[in-house]
């Protein structure tokens, strides 16, 4: 098992409190909860940027979104979380795709472990103001060859990639 720059203890975790650690290892999200998380590729009109945000908890850019509350649809979630984060409204167009991994889970700073089912919706930008929130200390429009040059979250550059492509239909991953 390794994980994405933490310090070791032994039994292999991180040591609590220092930032969100992505964790891999052979069915490691057995010894996880399991949480349902939404996010939003938003891109701009002419398809040419994607809205990213950098998260406060370890620094990496990702898509907004998060975990999905009791008492909300998916897309909803998706909606609030680009909201939270970013203080744009959006308009959920399309389920991307469905992307799960046993072999990966996230560790948080209070010790919380969680292997996602995450759901990708592509939305548009219909309102709102763009600005930071307590979960990201930076937010932009980034052009898609510019993202290989930023420290992004496992994954979230293939859901761009997923929703640029415009496939016929969901992916499942």
């Amino acid at each position: 098992m390794s994980n994405a720059g933490g310090n070791q203890v032994d039994d292999g975790w991180p040591v609590e409190g220092t930032k969100t650690e992505i964790l891999y290892g052979d069915r490691i999200g057995k010894t996880a909860e399991l949480r349902v998380g939404c996010a939003a590729v938003v891109l701009d009109a002419p398809r040419q940027r994607v809205l990213l945000t950098r998260r406060t908890d370890n620094g990496l850019w990702c898509l907004p979104g998060g975990a999905m509350d009791a008492g909300e649809s998916a897309p909803e979630a998706a909606i609030r979380e680009v909201f939270e984060e970013t203080g744009l409204v959006v308009e959920v167009t399309r389920l991307v795709g469905v992307y799960s991994t046993p072999d990966r889970v996230t560790r948080y700073p209070d010790g919380n472990t969680v292997q996602y089912l995450a759901l990708c919706f592509e939305a548009v930008a219909t309102g709102g103001e763009l600005g930071l929130s307590d979960e990201t200390i930076d937010v932009d429009w980034v052009r898609f060859d510019d993202m290989a040059n930023l420290d992004i979250m496992a994954n979230h550059d293939e859901r761009v990639q997923d929703a640029v492509a415009r496939h016929p239909h969901a992916v499942v991953k």
